[in-house]
Parts: structure tokens; C-alpha cells; sequence
């Protein structure tokens, strides 16, 4: 994913569309809806269709739904909308799995700030190495998602 607003894959339009709950967890009895609910923003994000996730994240009043709502802005350059989205999320299970290696904690304001440094300036080398973190962070917060609205953990 950029960190940018990217493009939309218009080759998925057509699938992301018919995705919805019923058919994304067929195969499971929700155990959240919420979270259910999330992971679609979640994919509609990977695919950078940023207003469909906005449309999703928007309506969901949870920290985490905060948190993908907070993400989408970041991607889209609305730098301290992102911050006051991150401010609702408080201290997000997923921010163990993203601290840094050397222990420091997880610090989503200062990723939105590094985002739009990197952006501003055009640094290729920063911006390849923030859309690392950035897939890291999609990864846990969609798995974290998954695992929630399926039961497997508790939200």
C-alpha cells in the first residue's frame, strides 16, 4: 500500500461490491460484527478504495474501528484529522505486536507525522521504509479484526 491515497484496484471494484459479511465469514458464526465489520474496511483500504473504508470505519464506535478510520485518513493527507482519530483508539491491543525492537512503544502520532514528513519531502527512501511499517500495521490490525470477529479472540 502507498502511503499515500494510491489508486483505487477498479480490477477488484466488482468483487469488493458483493463482499459483504455474509459472504466474507460464510464459513464462520460472527462472534462480533463490529470486528467483522472492520476487516471490511480493512480490505477496502488494502485496495486503496480509501472513501469505501471512510464509508465503513465511520460508523463504527469502537477504538478499533477508530483506529482504521484514523489510518484511512492518514493515507488520504489529512494529517491532523488522523491524529484526532488515534487520540479515540487509547491504547490499542495490537501496539504490543507493533513496538519497535528496541522496546520503545508503539506511537501512532509520531508515524502520521513521519508519513507526512516523508511525503512532503519526497523521500523515497523514507517513504519505502514507512510503507513497511505501514503493511506491518495493516497486518496486525486486520488479523487482530479477523481473529475477533470469528471468536478467536476477544475484542
Amino acid at each position: 500500500m502507498p502511503l499515500d491515497a494510491g489508486s483505487p484496484n477498479e480490477n477488484l471494484r466488482a468483487t469488493l461490491d458483493a463482499l459483504n459479511l455474509d459472504l466474507a465469514f460464510s464459513s464462520h458464526k460472527l462472534a462480533d460484527v463490529n470486528m467483522a465489520r472492520c476487516s471490511l474496511a480493512g480490505v477496502w483500504l488494502l485496495h486503496d478504495f480509501l472513501d469505501e473504508s471512510h464509508a465503513i470505519s465511520q460508523h463504527i464506535a469502537t477504538p478499533t474501528g477508530s483506529y482504521w478510520h484514523g489510518i484511512m485518513h492518514r493515507r488520504e493527507g489529512d494529517f491532523s484529522n488522523a491524529k484526532y482519530w488515534f487520540d479515540r483508539v487509547g491504547d490499542h491491543p495490537v501496539f504490543a505486536e507493533l513496538a519497535a525492537t528496541d522496546g520503545s512503544a508503539w506511537d501512532a502520532h509520531r508515524l502520521v507525522d513521519e508519513c507526512e514528513r516523508a511525503l512532503r519531502d519526497g523521500d523515497l527512501q523514507q517513504i519505502a521504509a514507512l510503507r513497511q511499517v505501514q503493511q506491518r500495521e495493516w497486518q496486525a490490525l486486520f488479523d487482530f479484526c479477523y481473529r475477533a470477529a470469528v471468536g478467536e479472540r476477544e475484542a
